[in-house]
Order: C-alpha cells, then structure tokens, then sequence
C-alpha cells in the first residue's frame, strides 16, 4: 500500500496562502508557505494546525507573498525546520518579508487587527538565516534521513521564480509553480524538464483557467497598444498612472517604457516609481544573468523616486507636468502608494489610470476600473469618498501567468500520470479539470483534503 500523498494546507480552490504537504514513507516536505492577500490576522495564513510535527524542509517556489508570506510564522512554530529556494528568491524573500512586517504594524494600528504583526522583524531574520539560496537545475537532499531530493527548474514568472521537482526512491512530483511559457520584456519562458525524467505527479496552477478574454493576445499589439495610449495621455497634458506589483510587474512595465522612450514611441517624460518596487529592481540588476538572452535593463537611476504621497502636495506636485507613475500595488489596495495618487487624479478628466495585471472583483483597482462617471470611491481607510471625473481608466494584459491554453500544452509536455490542481478558483480549478490531462488520474483537494498518489 502506498504512503505518497498531497494534501493542500492553503491554496486548494483558492488565489492566496498557497502551502502544500507531499508526503513519503513518514516524511514531508513542504511547498511554499505563503499568505492571502485578501484575508486578514490569523486567517490570512495557511491552516497550520494540519501539520502535526516539523517537515523535513520548506521550498519555497517564488518571492511573492502568496508564496513566502507565512515562512517565518512557520518557522516560529517549527524552528528546526531549513527552507530551500533559489539564490534570487533568497534576496527578494528577505525585503518581501520585511515589507510585509511594516505593512502589517501599519495594519494593526489602521484597522485595530490586534493580531498583527504576525511574526516580527526579527523572525524574518531567523528565518532568511535558516533558508539557503540555491542554483537552478542543483539536485539537493533536504536532510541526510531525508528521502526528498530537490531540483529547481526556472518558471519564467518573476526573477528567480522556479517550477520544483521533487524526487524520492518510489514517486517524482513536478510542482509548477507560477508559470509563464512565452518571454516577457525581462524574463524568459520556463525552462522545461529534460524528456527523460518521467513525473509521476504534476502539481500545477490554475489562476487563469477560466480566462477567455486574455487568450490568444500577441504580445507585441498589447505593448503598442500600451504605448499608444500612454502617449495620448501625455501629448494631452496628463499624467499615467500604472499600478504594479512590486515584485515582477513594476521592473518588466519600467523597461517597456524604458525602451519605448528609446525608441520614440513614448515622450521623454520623467517616469517615477515607488520604494519596494525599487528595492526589487536593484536584486533584478544583481542577477541579470538570470534574465532572457538580450534582455536590457535600464540604469535603476532612470526612474525617479515617487517621495512621501501620504503628503497631498507630494502627489500634486507630481501631477503638475506630465509623466508615468508605475506604483504599488497592482491591485490599488487602499492606502498604498498607487490608491494616494488615484485618489487626486480621478478628480480630473487629462490623466490616465492602466492596469496591467489581473485585478480581483473585490479590490478598490477592480472598482475604480468599472465606476461610472460621479461614482464615489474610498482610496483611504476611514478616508473621504472621493467622486470619479477620469474616465480613461483601461486594463492591458501583461500576466506573468500562463493562459490556459498554455497551461494545457505545459501538462501535454510534462505527461504525467496523476495532475493534481491548485492555485485557482472553483471556475478555473474545474475548467482544467475538465478540459486538460485526458487519461490521467486527476485531483482537485481542497484545504486539509489528502489525495493518495501512488
């Protein structure tokens, strides 16, 4: 009887708190350990209370919060416990981790969520001390008992992002990860497995499986259509807002418009960005060689600093002369930098506001993308309903997650002989379920639910 399971700790039918348990032979390794952006305190974390005793190992797969977010709380509670990703990740994990402490104490103090901060400064430090860095396509064991021995092949997400390959004597699973199959301006596509290594279990992503408005969108069109019309804002005296994600979207968006202006399609106005996006971009310059072949990324010094937008002045200095602003967070969450500056734009009709990646029904950036012309939106805690005059307001696809047609031909590729689906919700979960792996077992758990492998 076979002893190879998985079981979602977070992330089963859900965008957030992605945490995975595979188990072998009375070992575990667990991967990522992140947080849900759109949940609050204790209920933003995975359910830890199904882990009865230490893993083996935590690998983490990306430095996105949804990914990373939970490391030091789960390290807290098993504080032997070593996390494995790779030498990129190691440094973004460790400003993204610390952001997160700060925005946290931010939290605690706007909302009351006595909760917070869920883990402190100090256990970020703890836990960048007990997780090793290391390189892409390196087979390492967890711990000298340990039956798992791990491999990280490049996702092509973000910097440094990896699909894992997890191996003992009787089972190998593929876990993907975030995957993105096309290049960006930045990154490459991922880098497949070699033919010759048969998955037993593939473990991957659903976010975009029941997107149909996004596929079959060309590159190329999507960034002209960008540049055309950023450019009519500007030529018309506006200002460009982009709200980015600081990991990822905000340096691929900085050097489309970097090459944009290099090019002559984009005026040479100042272009601004914010703090962590900025903190982000210099570990970009660190690692270039991780970037796509001819890739070029622009001098960090060509973007200028936002400055204090919490400071109403700040922000209508900013807006006096044209310009773009690329600023967290991508998703427009009240009171981060992207929503102050919203806030005295959508006062007037010359600006523009683009989102450039996916934007939940239940965020402010989803709202202010669909108002109506005399709507009134809150952009501050406990702030003042402010009424929408802007009407340019538009959304480009610029995802660093693969469509689904391109999430078909990843499982086509890897052919497997069981699929497990995660890291979606009900619609796309079930839309993959049902259109992709035909003659495989498949498995869509839910949180605490335990699928038998093998």
């Amino acid at each position: 009887m076979s002893n190879v399971t998985f079981m979602p700790i977070g992330g089963g039918h859900e965008i957030g708190a992605n945490c995975y348990r595979f188990a072998s032979d009375g070992h575990q390794v667990i991967l990522d350990a992140g947080t849900h952006p759109k949940k609050d305190g204790l209920g933003a974390l995975p359910d830890f209370s199904l882990l009865t005793r230490a893993p083996d190992g935590v690998i983490v797969s990306h430095g996105h919060v949804d990914h990373c977010g939970s490391l030091p709380y789960l390290m807290k509670q098993f504080p032997t416990v070593c996390g494995y990703t790779t030498k990129p990740t190691l440094q973004i994990i460790d400003r993204m981790l610390h952001n997160s402490v700060s925005v946290m104490t931010t939290i605690a103090l706007e909302r009351g969520i006595q909760e917070y901060p869920l883990y402190t400064h100090r256990d970020v430090e703890y836990a960048i001390r007990r997780t090793y860095g290391l390189p892409f396509h390196h087979e390492f064991a967890l711990t000298w008992e340990s039956p798992f021995r791990v491999q990280f092949y490049s996702s092509g997400h973000v910097l440094g992002a990896a699909s894992v390959l997890v191996r003992t004597p009787s089972h190998t699973l593929l876990y993907s990860g975030d995957i993105t199959m096309r290049e960006q301006e930045l990154m490459p596509g991922l880098t497949p497995i070699e033919e010759n290594i048969e998955i037993d279990t593939l473990v991957v992503e659903s976010t975009r499986g029941a997107h149909h408005e996004e596929e079959g969108l060309d590159y190329a069109a999507e960034i002209a259509r960008f540049a055309e019309a950023i450019r009519t804002v500007l030529l018309e005296g506006g200002t460009v807002l982009i709200p980015a994600f600081a990991l990822g979207r905000s340096q691929e968006i900085l050097n489309i418009i970097a090459r944009l202006q290099r090019e002559k399609r984009l005026p040479k106005v100042p272009v601004y960005t914010s703090g962590l996006g900025r903190a982000i971009y210099e570990i970009y310059d660190q690692y270039q060689n991780y970037l796509r072949p001819g890739a070029v990324l622009s001098p960090l010094e060509q973007f200028k600093r936002i400055g204090d937008v919490w400071e109403r002045k700040v922000v209508k200095d900013l807006l006096r002369e044209p310009s773009i602003i690329v600023a967290t967070s991508g998703m427009m969450m009240e009171n981060t930098p992207s929503a102050m500056i919203a806030a005295e734009m959508v006062t007037e009709k010359r600006h523009g506001i683009f989102f450039v990646g996916y934007v939940d029904p239940d965020t402010l950036g989803y709202k202010l993308l669909n108002a109506n012309p005399g709507d009134a939106l809150t952009f501050e805690l406990s702030g003042t309903p402010v009424k929408v005059k802007l009407e340019n307001r538009q959304r480009f696809h610029f995802s660093a997650h693969a469509p689904r047609e391109d999430l078909g031909a990843f499982i086509e590729m890897v052919k497997p002989k069981n699929i497990v689906f995660i890291h979606g919700d009900e619609d796309a979960i079930e839309y993959m379920r049902e259109s992709y792996g035909a003659g495989c077992r498949k498995f869509a758990p839910r949180i605490g639910e335990t699928v038998v492998l093998d």
